[in-house]
């Protein structure tokens, strides 16, 4: 039976591996950060280690089989996970945080069963997955950071309006910033805009000036 000094060790390591991912997707402004994936990780962790103090306890008295209830684990993770997908305008956001959290969750089961090696070379390999694959994605994917400003009128529906516009091309918003006003429900806003086709540029232009209450589209 597994003493509490390696209770204690195994959910320390899964709070710190799992933490480890969770840090890179805070970093990141993800929904699911740290807090969420040190809790995965030593929830998982725990009930790999109640599979086993059953086993232990029940062993001879009934037939348990350990990795029964870790099993599910892994499938109920996908609920969890499901919850940090979201279709944002033409695109899907959240699924590299949905399979980190999946991970996590295999982290904080082979922590609980004492297969140390193996958690802590997933957790390097995810956290470089995260942090170096991502650089090179974006250059697979031909992504463009553009800046553009707006100048319109007609309150916040004109605004919504316009964010609507935009989220309907493959194009993701990463930063909105109100510059300055311009009079009475009349102001100006800066996007910072991730593009998947440069051309699109143009596109989103042609929209943007058709939007009542715009008077002026401008990239810089």
């Amino acid at each position: 039976m597994i003493d509490i000094y390696q209770i204690t060790f195994r959910l320390a390591l899964a709070a710190v591996l799992s933490g480890l991912i969770g840090y890179e997707r805070e970093m990141h402004g993800r929904a699911a950060g740290l807090r969420t994936t040190i809790l995965v990780g030593v929830g998982s962790c725990l009930i790999m280690i109640i599979s086993m103090y059953l086993q232990a306890v029940y062993s001879g008295i009934a037939d348990v089989d350990p990795a029964r209830i870790a099993a599910q684990v892994v499938s109920g993770i996908g609920f969890l996970g499901a919850g940090t997908i979201i279709r944002y305008g033409a695109s899907v956001r959240g699924l590299t945080t949905a399979a980190g959290l999946w991970a996590v969750a295999g982290i904080g089961l082979a922590v609980g069963c004492g297969f140390y090696p193996a958690a802590l070379m997933a957790t390097g390999i995810i956290f470089l997955v995260l942090v170096v694959l991502s650089r090179f994605e974006r250059k697979i994917r031909k992504q463009f950071d553009k800046t553009l400003k707006i100048e319109l009128s007609g309150g916040i529906d004109k605004f919504c309006l316009v964010t609507k516009t935009i989220s309907g091309f493959q194009a993701e918003i990463k930063n909105i910033e109100v510059k300055q006003a311009l009079g009475k429900d009349a102001f100006k806003i800066i996007l910072n805009l991730e593009l998947y086709d440069q051309k699109l540029s143009n596109e989103i232009t042609q929209s943007l000036v058709k939007v009542e209450g715009v008077t002026s589209v401008k990239w810089v």
